[in-house]
């Protein structure tokens, strides 16, 4: 998908990046319109019949930031925040010249975030977000769990009793510490049930993790909308601020996901959670949309 036009309104100018594994097509909305985001984001997200994609992210201009970010879900639903989408944002406004500058805004339904580039060979090789600061009240994550945080609480799922901790990074994670290591678990089967369960009004991410040290853990996430994705940058800094809450690592944090490794750091209570990655351009190409999306 290339940037420079399209045809018959019918092809989106776009890119596929990705972020530790985690990809989305990417369109460049101060040169292009996108009619039907919703339909957009479920057609190119399809791995048989579209781009293959966990979602679509739409690079806008804005009245209160250097760029916005729109991002959508496989499924076709809006995300608030996406920790490895934005950092692919800064790697396309910077490489194809909608910036110069290597430190830039993004607005996000999640609020403002604030990203630092850095560069090798005059190109984006990974990126620092400042993320904000959790929110860990359970009624605005949200999560109905009956108590002033959710740090450690019980949850029944399929008749199992878990330990959560619930945390908001702009959009709703369910974190869960276990014992067994999670490259084993079948997260087709147990995923939907956390991401649909009565607790969680909007849905929810969920991360299952291990602690491999104090300074370490290993992640798999399944993502509301979307299923099970190989990284969640969001997710990433959700575990890590959990880690920290339940005394299980320090306050700099490696995380392993399925797709690669990002660092966390969060000195506690109301400072923000800063997340470095990589971001890398796959390639780029045209897809001609059916008329059906192509309709307001």
């Amino acid at each position: 998908m290339n940037r420079h036009g399209l045809n018959n309104d019918t092809v989106p100018a776009a890119l596929i990046g990705k972020g530790a594994e985690n990809d989305y097509v990417y369109v460049n909305c101060f040169e292009e319109e996108v009619i039907n985001p919703e339909e957009t984001a479920k057609f190119v997200s399809d791995r048989h019949f579209g781009v293959g994609s966990d979602g679509l992210i739409l690079i806008k201009p804005s009245q209160c930031a250097d760029f916005e970010m729109a991002m959508y879900n496989a499924d076709g639903s809006r995300g608030e925040m996406c920790g490895n989408g934005i950092r692919c944002v800064a790697k396309y406004v910077y490489d194809y010249g909608l910036t110069d500058q290597t430190e830039i805004t993004v607005e996000t339904l999640a609020g403002i975030k604030y990203l630092k580039l850095s560069l090798k060979n005059g190109k984006v090789s990974q990126v620092q977000v400042d993320m904000g600061a959790p929110c860990l009240v359970p009624a605005e994550i949200p999560a109905a769990v009956g108590t002033d945080q959710a740090v450690d609480v019980p949850l029944e799922v399929e008749g199992k009793v878990y330990h959560i901790t619930a945390v908001s990074m702009g959009n709703p994670h369910c974190v869960l510490f276990l014992q067994e290591d999670v490259r084993d678990l079948d997260l087709e089967a147990i995923g939907p049930a956390f991401e649909n369960h009565p607790c969680f009004p909007r849905r929810i991410n969920t991360e299952f993790v291990n602690v491999i040290d104090d300074h370490t853990l290993r992640m798999r996430v399944w993502e509301r909308g979307s299923g099970e994705t190989l990284a969640c940058g969001t997710g990433a800094c959700a575990a890590a601020v959990a880690a920290v809450l339940n005394g299980k690592t320090l306050n700099e944090t490696n995380v392993l996901l399925t797709g690669g490794q990002l660092k966390i750091a969060w000195e506690g209570k109301d400072a923000p959670v800063y997340m470095t990655g990589p971001a890398v351009t796959v390639f780029e190409g045209e897809i001609e949309l059916p008329e059906y999306i192509q309709k307001k």
